[in-house]
């Protein structure tokens, strides 16, 4: 049997346009649907138990001893996170990309790195609120990003993950046009390629970038290139995704590489042998109801302009399946030697 055959097998209806009645189209064709509803559902629950957080509009940052580690409910429940949810203006919901941005700025607050006069560089930041914030704090960025051209190439311009100019870095809310054109530039970086330029900052990151290299290897070079732009003693925060839940397969030479545990482990080794300090791994996923929820597509970005218009308002997850491969994100803080 050729593809052709086994697509016309899946579809629902048959050249006449009726219901394909074939022995794998009627196991397989109600899927679709069921997705639906495990998302939907997932979605529900994870409102229902954001609007349960208790209000908490005196809080102060606290250390915490932040580990490299996975996002969990937990976390997304703590004070800490909901802290740097209100600094970014942000109300706490179970995502883990707002995991990822409450993360890099309570490792980099544990550090004393959120201070006027310190320097960071970001790489591949798209259009997230970090710069920003940074730049209200008096603090010198460097964003950086794929180049126009090659970020088509890549389809990040097609999700609008992709920085193209200043003004997708700049969020009116955290920081005066002024304190953001003083503190803020922008380059164009090719992460595989990082230009000697970008040195002697305190402090690097990157969330969710360096699974987009191209392999594993790529990624896991990345990481320990990064530490090239940072003075002795900087920081460097990185998040990406991780595949916890099977440790015989993953995704490789890909657009998107799922990291594993072994993966981890392998790079922290490597970078301790060269003398940085990198925080202790550790890999709990949580045991809680969102812990235990596994998005599944559709995605918002693949649902009709209709559908999306009355059901994309949804979203909220800490884990997801990637081509088949639940995963979740990971953080890594690394400390480079003095």
């Amino acid at each position: 049997m050729d593809h052709n055959e086994l697509m016309a097998l899946l579809r629902l209806t048959n050249e006449s346009a009726q219901p394909n009645i074939n022995a794998l189209s009627f196991r397989l064709r109600n899927l679709d649907a069921m997705a639906l509803n495990l998302k939907f559902f997932g979605y529900e629950l994870a409102k229902a138990l954001a609007a349960g957080l208790p209000h908490r509009p005196d809080l102060a940052p606290a250390p915490v001893g932040l580990k490299s580690k996975p996002s969990t409910q937990a976390d997304m429940e703590s004070d800490w996170a909901a802290y740097w949810c209100g600094q970014l203006n942000i109300p706490v919901v179970f995502h883990r990309k707002i995991w990822e941005f409450a993360f890099m700025l309570q490792a980099l607050w544990e550090r004393d790195l959120l201070k006027e006069g310190m320097r960071g560089v970001g790489f591949g930041c798209g259009t997230e609120p970090i710069p920003s914030y940074l730049a209200s704090r008096g603090i010198d960025v460097t964003v950086t990003d794929l180049a126009p051209d090659e970020s088509a190439g890549r389809g990040w311009s097609n999700t609008n993950q992709h920085t193209a100019t200043l003004e997708h870095a700049f969020k009116s809310d955290l920081v005066s046009r002024e304190l953001f054109d003083r503190h803020v530039r922008l380059a164009y970086v090719d992460m595989n390629d990082i230009p000697p330029a970008l040195r002697d900052y305190d402090f690097c990151w990157s969330i969710c970038a360096l699974e987009h290299l191209g392999s594993i290897a790529k990624g896991l070079d990345f990481i320990q290139n990064s530490l090239d732009t940072l003075k002795p003693g900087g920081v460097a925060v990185h998040t990406t995704e991780f595949n916890f839940l099977n440790d015989q397969e993953t995704i490789d030479n890909w657009p998107t590489v799922l990291f594993q545990r072994q993966h981890f482990q392998s790079i922290a080794e490597r970078l301790r042998m060269l003398g940085h300090d990198v925080a202790e791994l550790d890999f709990a996923i949580g045991n809680k109801p969102l812990d235990r929820f596994i998005d599944v597509p559709p995605w918002e970005h693949d649902m009709t302009d209709y559908v999306r218009s009355n059901w994309g308002d949804g979203h909220v997850h800490l884990k997801l399946s990637i081509d088949g491969f639940p995963s979740t994100c990971f953080g890594l803080i690394i400390r480079k030697r003095a």
